[in-house]
């Protein structure tokens, strides 16, 4: 197909009314509960599955009806919603024994919502289409906030056709949704590319906050500078004051951003490119989750680095400085 180039458009002009009535998740989880409620909201019916049990029971309390494969959400649903880790996860939920493709339901779309790497995208359209599937690259971006309340930012490419039978769903999941190219894969590397800038970002604001600290600065007020100033960004302003208060409960995992990390790099590499930030941006994140942080809000980051500078991870953070809590070393988790 032939690229076009990105443009923003409205989230969608389609309703319930003129869509399929029931529409898949696959992976209620931090950002798929928030789509199964922005869709209940929007007068869907949800049909969803994950391979956790407390995700399942929070999609039901959403309003979910919660199935027991993808396979039979893909019966149930003509419209298929697929929000997982990683590819690992996507290729199971496609092709798995209890899979999609093994509904044998023809005219189906999926949406991979997931944040994986372009080339595996790419190739998804070709494996699916001899068994009736349409694909349609959706990631999306902006946190379970968002997602819960049907704002986030949705990059679409893919056939048109098929986007447009999903406009509806676009209008309720969506604030913003992106009309990137007719190419699957192209929403997939958009995401990447924005989320390496979130990722670079983060680990040179959790650099200057250590330095800023340790040079003896009231860390809050130099945030708010920050803030204020040419150092701010998105992330930045999103993660900083969370991190000051030591609230590390995952919105999104550090884990997560150390994968979005390594896609970009593996990206680059492909191309003979050099990512200096991309692979400074990684060994940051994945030295975080090493130090047994993966699980915790990659707002984690901030603290690592602190620690990084020589700070004991027992030692009392003086009024404004970055929150260290006062514990033995956390179980380590090398995932990425």
């Amino acid at each position: 197909m032939t690229a076009v180039g990105a443009r923003a458009v409205p989230g969608g002009s389609g309703s319930p009314q003129d869509s399929p009535a029931t529409i898949g998740v696959i992976g209620p989880g931090a950002m798929g509960l928030g789509i199964v409620a922005s869709l209940v909201r929007g007068g869907f019916r949800v049909a969803a599955r994950d391979v956790r049990a407390e995700a399942n029971a929070r999609a039901a309390g959403a309003g979910a009806t919660v199935l027991d494969s993808p396979a039979a959400v893909a019966r149930a649903a003509a419209i298929v919603v697929v929000i997982v880790v990683d590819d690992r996860q996507v290729d199971d939920v496609l092709f798995g024994a209890d899979g999609i493709l093994a509904a044998g339901a023809r005219d189906r779309i999926v949406l991979v919502a997931s944040t994986v790497d372009p080339a595996y995208v790419r190739s998804l359209p070709e494996r699916c289409a001899p068994h009736g599937v349409t694909i349609l690259d959706t990631p999306v971006s902006g946190g379970p906030a968002r997602a819960a309340d049907g704002t986030m930012t949705m990059m679409v490419a893919g056939d048109p056709g098929a986007r447009e039978r999903c406009a509806g769903v676009f209008a309720a999941i969506a604030g913003r949704t992106f009309a990137i190219s007719g190419r699957v894969g192209d929403a997939a590397a958009t995401k990447i590319v924005n989320n390496l800038l979130a990722a670079t970002n983060l680990a040179a604001a959790a650099e200057a906050l250590a330095l800023a600290d340790a040079l003896g600065l009231d860390v809050r007020a130099t945030a708010d500078v920050i803030s204020a100033s040419s150092g701010a960004s998105w992330i930045f302003d999103d993660r900083v004051p969370r991190a000051l208060d030591g609230d590390y409960a995952p919105r999104a995992a550090a884990r997560i951003l150390a994968k979005d990390a390594g896609i970009a790099c593996d990206a680059a590499g492909r191309l003979n490119a050099d990512a200096t930030f991309a692979r400074a941006a990684r060994a940051a994140f994945v030295d975080t989750v090493d130090a047994g942080y993966g699980e915790d809000d990659d707002a984690a980051i901030i603290r690592r680095a602190r620690e990084r500078l020589g700070h004991s991870r027992q030692a009392e953070p003086r009024a404004g400085t970055l929150s260290v809590p006062a514990r033995g070393r956390r179980r380590r988790n090398g995932r990425t």
